[in-house]
């Protein structure tokens, strides 16, 4: 069981909608005692959500149990205990994981990892909330509110026998589906201020570093920026970040834009050279507005309407951008 004082504070930062929503369903869940399945990719935020949940709900002891980390010979022990004698080694009597969360709530994450001799355990668990430990023959009872997460699709795995379907069923009561980082990207300020704090590193960020740690998708998502902005302030006396500073992928990305970026002015110029050969006393090129409109545009179409990026190709702020979205009369 983790030690509660070596964790930062379980904080759900942003106010980005979909956070928003994460939080209400959160709050809810916390008043029921029903199972709660946590689904998302790796590293955005299952634990601390599953905290939430129990913080709002019942209280007692919250223990985290990795599925994926449980070594395969010593799975049944650790999550259920053992009796003395029950196997070579076992001098004495050893309570489980579950039972350290009796009157709380046990976190299994990554339950799509567990063995299907294990989920047949895990569902009488479930169902009868009772379990019982290795090498005994009785039945104990567990008060446990259980909440499971995992970055698999469960219902694949149903399908392809992998997870069985009755115990999909069991955990498939209160679903919460976490949105990556990508699709909240108006949450990232957020978040790196939030990480400044937990870390007590009086740091600020360039405009363009900013714009540049936006702009990124975060493949690993709130847990990749996390330790992006500890990398940054560790290997850097500050006070100030710039792009130079930021991680290797969130460069090459940025390079990236920049290369786009000159590719797309070099396709603008070029058709307003083409199309500005008309009768004779015309004018040799387009209005310089007129070429600003088209960059946006060409830029939004690139992006498919991301107003971030799009702002980041353009070499402009995001305020500045929204300013000629309007003067030139373009919906967002």
């Amino acid at each position: 069981m983790s030690d509660p004082n070596t964790h930062p504070p379980y904080v759900l930062a942003g106010r980005s909608p979909e956070i928003e929503k994460i939080r209400r369903q959160a709050a809810r869940a916390g008043c029921s005692s029903a199972p709660v399945l946590l689904l998302g990719e790796s590293g955005s935020g299952k634990e601390i959500v599953a905290r939430l949940i129990h913080e709002a709900g019942r209280g007692g002891p919250f223990v985290p149990i990795d599925c994926g980390a449980l070594v395969a010979s010593l799975m049944e022990s650790e999550l259920f205990g053992h009796v003395k004698g029950a196997f070579t080694g076992a001098a004495e009597s050893k309570p489980g994981l579950i039972e350290e969360a009796d009157n709380g709530t046990a976190f299994l994450d990554e339950i799509g990892d567990l063995p299907l001799e294990m989920q047949v355990k895990l569902l009488r668990l479930l169902q009868e909330r009772e379990y019982r430990p290795v090498g005994s023959l009785a039945w104990r009872k567990a008060n446990v509110r259980v909440i499971a997460a995992t970055h698999r699709d469960l219902e694949k795995e149903v399908s392809e026998r992998r997870f069985r379907q009755d115990l999909y069923y069991r955990l498939n009561v209160i679903v919460l589906r976490l949105p990556p980082l990508r699709e909240r990207k108006q949450d990232i300020p957020l978040l790196i201020e939030h990480f400044l704090r937990q870390l007590r590193r009086p740091y600020s960020l360039t405009q363009e570093a900013l714009d540049a740690l936006v702009a990124y998708d975060w493949p690993g998502n709130v847990r990749e920026l996390r330790n992006a902005i500890e990398r940054m302030t560790a290997m850097n006396s500050g006070p100030l970040l710039h792009s130079a500073d930021l991680p290797s992928p969130v460069r090459n990305h940025a390079d990236a834009g920049r290369s786009q970026l000159l590719a797309l002015s070099a396709a603008v110029n070029g058709a307003g050279r083409a199309s500005a050969a008309p009768a004779a006393g015309s004018p040799s090129v387009l209005p310089l507005l007129e070429l600003e409109k088209r960059a946006i545009l060409d830029a939004l179409r690139q992006t498919k309407g991301d107003l971030v990026m799009t702002a980041y190709l353009l070499g402009i702020g995001r305020t500045t951008l929204y300013r000629k979205l309007k003067e030139y009369n373009i919906p967002r």
